[in-house]
């Protein structure tokens, strides 16, 4: 049988992954990828701790996750598509709007 222990040790990788992932990659779009990979893992481990306490906060707390998950999507995916027509580049390293 899986026990809890087992979905803990599971979002720790995938919370380890999407670190790594952030602090290491340089493109944007990758970048955002590991960050949903790094909410992903959280919300396994809301959904698993509230299955073994046997009570509904964490499953909500994870549709509100969701919820903004794909609003970050959205709005990152959308800040992308700007940063690309303005500097024909989607490296971090490169992202200096501030700067102008």
């Amino acid at each position: 049988m899986i026990s809890v222990y087992h979905y803990m040790s599971v979002a720790a990788i995938l919370f380890a992954l999407g670190t790594f992932g952030v602090l290491t990659r340089r493109n944007a779009i990758v970048v955002f990828m590991c960050i949903e990979l790094m909410l992903n893992s959280v919300n396994l481990t809301f959904i698993a701790l509230s299955s073994h306490l046997q009570n509904m906060d964490g499953q909500v707390f994870v549709l509100f996750v969701m919820t903004v998950a794909a609003a970050e999507a959205a709005v990152g995916l959308a800040l992308m598509i700007a940063f690309y027509r303005n500097r024909e580049s989607i490296d971090v390293d490169q992202i200096n709007m501030l700067k102008w």
